[in-house]
This record gives structure tokens, C-alpha cells and sequence, in this order.
């Protein structure tokens, strides 16, 4: 029986396989992970690595690149470490404000025909300075509701897990599903005909960017609460892997090709690649080399199989 793949089934099928792998592989590592605890320790970190994924999938969504995720997830980390914990109606208003500096971000980078790499790399030294004020040194603490959410515990599967389907399915319906979600892909695929049809390419480009900061922002609250703490470089790697996490999960640098689900089964990837090169016994050092290459034949497998099915569709 013939079986034709779609080009949405060709992004998902390659991330998701490798995450199959990893996990089978660190089963067959270390089989007490193979529990209920085992899972939540093994996935610990991946709720707030899928949220700043998706934040970083999203202004990819508009042919953008934003190298101030890290940073900033860092940012919003120390703001609900103190404020949201000890004021926490100051707490909201920095965070609101910060998501609507984000949206400013979007219209400056379209009207003055900025490249958004540049804008945003500027950006990262802002919100490093401002983390840095905010908490000079490790410190501060997570509001109770956040860390009763974080470690809750729910039946037969981890609270990250469920997260995890749950942001994916949200994600998936928004930018997938709704109407709105094929605007801002048609930003992305073709400016002008979105423009012709009568929608503000202005407003597009500051609800994405305003929706990726508010993801961001949940991606530090949900990172305090694993924590308890926070400090001002607590999320710095955010940036690369929300960036790997999105190519990792089906997503192109271009287009408005995107897929939410793959996006956050590439951030699980990622989540669970460290927890194998550590049961591999694999220096700290050279984890992250190690990390790239895992990405790298990952990416070489998507590469080959979307040939092979462009050769099919050609036939």
C-alpha cells in the first residue's frame, strides 16, 4: 500500500522519532528512569524551554530571528522572582510592560526596515542590564502559586509532560487553526498579499512579537518556579536552544513554515539529549558540542527525507 506523507507529516515525523530514540536510548541506559519519577526528573526543565521555543517560533513565523530570548526570559525570571513575589500588582505591570516593549520592538523593526538580528542583539544587552539591576546576585523567590504549579503532581503522567501536551495543543490551534494564526504565516510566506487582502502588516508584526513576549515571560515564571531563585544569566542558553528547538521541530528560517507540535517535541528533544550525554558520562564541557551534533544529523535526516519525498511528488 502506497503511502503519500504531507509536508506537515514529513516536519513532525523526524523530530518526533528522534525524541523516540533519545528516550529509548536513556531507558536502556538507565531503566529506573522508566518510572513516573524517572519522566519528571528526566523532563524537569522542559516547560519553560518548550514556552521560550514557542516564543522563539513565533517571530520566526514572520521570517525574523530573535537573539534576545535568552536574556530576556532571564529578565521576566528576576521580575517574578522579586517584584511578582513581593508586589505582585508591580510585579504584573513590569511584565505587561515588557510584552508591550516587545510589540514596539516588532512595529520598529518594520517601519525603519531593520534586520531583526541586529535589533534584537541590541536588545539582549538591555535586558541583561536590566536583570543585572533587578537581582545583582542570585537571589529572590518564587511565589508560592507558581511553585505549587511547577511541582504539582498529577496521576499516572508528570506535571512536565502534561505541560508540554498542553502548550503544544494551544500553540498548535493559534498559529495552526485560527484565523489569526494564518495571518501572521502569511506575513511570513507573503507579505504583500496579506497587505492586498486588507490586513495591517503592522499590527501582525506587533501581535506576534507581543505574543512571543508573553510566552517568554511565562517561560522565566514557569523557570522560577522549577528553581525557587532566580539570577540574571539563569537562562542565557534559552537563546540557541529555542532557535535549535524550532529548526529541530520542523520549522525554516523563512517562508512562515512552522509547526508548533514539532517545536515543542524539539525542545523535549534537547530537554532529554542532556540527560543522555550525562548517563553517557560525557564531560560538561563537551555536552553542548555534543548537543550540535546530535542536531546536526537530525537535520541531515530531515534534509535527505524531504528530497526523497520531493522526488516522489516529481515522479
Amino acid at each position: 500500500m502506497k503511502v503519500n506523507l504531507s509536508a506537515d507529516s514529513i516536519r513532525l515525523l523526524i523530530p518526533a522519532l528522534s525524541l523516540a530514540v533519545l528516550l529509548a536510548a536513556v531507558f536502556y541506559l538507565q531503566p529506573r528512569a522508566m518510572s513516573y519519577t524517572g519522566l519528571n526528573l528526566l523532563f524537569n526543565l522542559a516547560v519553560p524551554i518548550a514556552l521560550a521555543t514557542i516564543a522563539q517560533m513565533l517571530v520566526m513565523t514572520i521570517n525574523d530571528l530573535d537573539l534576545s530570548m535568552g536574556t530576556f526570559v532571564s529578565f521576566a525570571a528576576c521580575v517574578a522572582a522579586t517584584f511578582l513575589n513581593d508586589t505582585p500588582l508591580l510585579g504584573i505591570a513590569i511584565l505587561a510592560g515588557a510584552i508591550g516593549v516587545y510589540a514596539v520592538i516588532g512595529v520598529l523593526i518594520h517601519v525603519r526596515d531593520l534586520p531583526s538580528i541586529v535589533v534584537t542583539l541590541g536588545m539582549s544587552f538591555v535586558w541583561g542590564g536590566l536583570a543585572v539591576l533587578i537581582l545583582p546576585a542570585p537571589g529572590g523567590s518564587a511565589p508560592n502559586w507558581i511553585r505549587a504549579i511547577m511541582t504539582s503532581r498529577p496521576p499516572l503522567v508528570p506535571m512536565a509532560i502534561v505541560a508540554s501536551v498542553l502548550i503544544a495543543a494551544v500553540s498548535h490551534f493559534l498559529i495552526m487553526r485560527s484565523s489569526f494564526g494564518v495571518v501572521l504565516r502569511g506575513v511570513g510566506g507573503n507579505a504583500r498579499s496579506v497587505e492586498r487582502a486588507g490586513w495591517s502588516i503592522i499590527a501582525a508584526r506587533a501581535s506576534i512579537y507581543a505574543l512571543a513576549g508573553l510566552f517568554a515571560v511565562m517561560s522565566g515564571i514557569a523557570l522560577v518556579g522549577l528553581t525557587t531563585s532566580a539570577d540574571a544569566n539563569i537562562a542565557l542558553r534559552y537563546t540557541l536552544l529555542s532557535i535549535a528547538g524550532v529548526i529541530l521541530g520542523g520549522g525554516e528560517f523563512v517562508g512562515g513554515r512552522v509547526s508548533p507540535i514539532g517545536a515543542v517535541i524539539g525542545a523535549l528533544t534537547l530537554t532529554l539529549a542532556g540527560s543522555f550525554l550525562s548517563f553517557l558520562r560525557i564531560s560538561p564541557d563537551w555536552q553542548i558540542g555534543a548537543q550540535g551534533a546530535i542536531l546536526i544529523v537530525v537535520l541531515t535526516l530531515r534534509l535527505a527525507l524531504n528530497r526523497f519525498e520531493g522526488r516522489r511528488a516529481k515522479s
